[in-house]
């Protein structure tokens, strides 16, 4: 776990990226020296609460969503490949996929108003086709 703090705090240096905060749980698979690496790149480590499962539903319920919908389905050839992957998902994640939780409407779509039934609809691939989004073309 050491060697990949080390490699992220490489990674986010390549890229010119600074992160500020890294939230973790409180497994043992973490030595100090993780949390001295990071803080030495200048990353203050954030620990969950203690026996708080759902502290982290958000991110796991979005990393359980992206591996059943996207990632699992498809084979990822290199490291530019998968950030191309990942990034399609998450815009489509947070822009057109329907939610539960907000009574099946894309977080991108107005609140204020009320979808009808569309005249003609139109099939978009997402992912080389791999996920498919219905919109209205009228």
């Amino acid at each position: 776990m050491a060697q990949a703090a080390k490699n992220l705090a490489m990674d986010l240096e390549d890229a010119g990226c600074q992160a500020r905060f890294l939230i973790r749980d409180r497994d043992a698979k973490y030595p100090a020296l993780f949390d001295i690496v990071l803080a030495d790149a200048g990353i203050k480590v954030v620990l969950s609460g203690v026996r708080m499962p759902r502290m982290n539903a958000h991110v796991e319920r979005f990393i359980r969503s992206m591996r059943a919908e996207c990632t699992d389905r498809m084979p990822i050839y290199n490291e530019q490949h998968a950030r191309s992957v990942l990034a399609e998902y998450a815009e489509h994640y947070n822009s057109g996929r329907p939610h539960r939780a907000l009574h099946l409407r894309a977080p991108a779509d107005d609140p204020d108003v009320i979808a009808f039934f569309a005249r003609h609809i139109q099939r978009h691939d997402i992912l080389g086709g791999l996920i498919h989004e219905y919109r209205d073309t009228a």
